[in-house]
């Protein structure tokens, strides 16, 4: 039979515990689908070459990108490989030592932890990221599914933290129930 003090820990470590997988989940399918779109852009795309996608939204066009996002500090390939890890070695490391209290908070290090390593990879196997999707409509950089990923990363991050903004205390404490909201 388990105590009082035991049960009363267990949802708390359970609702961690499935904080962390969904982190770590979401960061491989990131991961794995954005290698996969890598290599087939890489493979099947002509470098540089506009071909039709989604007519008049988007569109694909293999480049390659020794900068970071919008092609800033272009050229500063192994650098950015060297934030890139120390980005994904920090993030894992935050989902292991302490588990994401909030969903948003769960799923924006997901995102973030797989669209870092992804674009870190490429710099590191290749010198440059390989980008392929291209907006059509407006004059926007190409990018790819990694950095799709990073910039879901800031807006679930900045979900997570708006309730915090607005005066209205930690968004992660009421979606996790462990906050004041879950006791009374």
């Amino acid at each position: 039979m388990r105590s009082a003090a035991t049960s009363s820990r267990s949802p708390g470590r359970g609702v961690a515990t499935r904080r962390r997988i969904l982190s770590l989940a979401l960061a491989a399918l990131i991961l794995i689908s954005d290698q996969l779109s890598k290599h087939w852009a890489d493979t099947q795309l002509p470098l540089g070459q506009l071909r039709p996608f989604l007519p008049g939204l988007l569109a694909l066009q293999r480049v390659h990108n020794t900068g970071a996002a919008f092609s800033l500090f272009s050229d500063s390939s192994r650098a950015l490989a060297l934030v890139s890890l120390l980005v994904s070695l920090a993030v894992l490391v935050w989902i292991l030592r302490a588990p994401p209290r909030g969903r948003w908070l769960s799923l924006g290090l997901g995102f973030l932890l797989g669209g870092a390593a992804g674009n870190g990879i490429d710099r590191w196997r290749h010198g440059a990221v390989t980008d392929f999707l291209a907006l059509v409509p407006v004059s926007f950089p190409v990018f790819n599914l990694a950095d799709v990923a990073i910039n879901l990363a800031v807006v679930c991050l900045l979900f997570d933290q708006l309730p915090q903004l607005l005066g209205r205390g930690p968004a992660s404490d009421r979606d996790s129930g462990d906050g004041p909201a879950a006791h009374g």
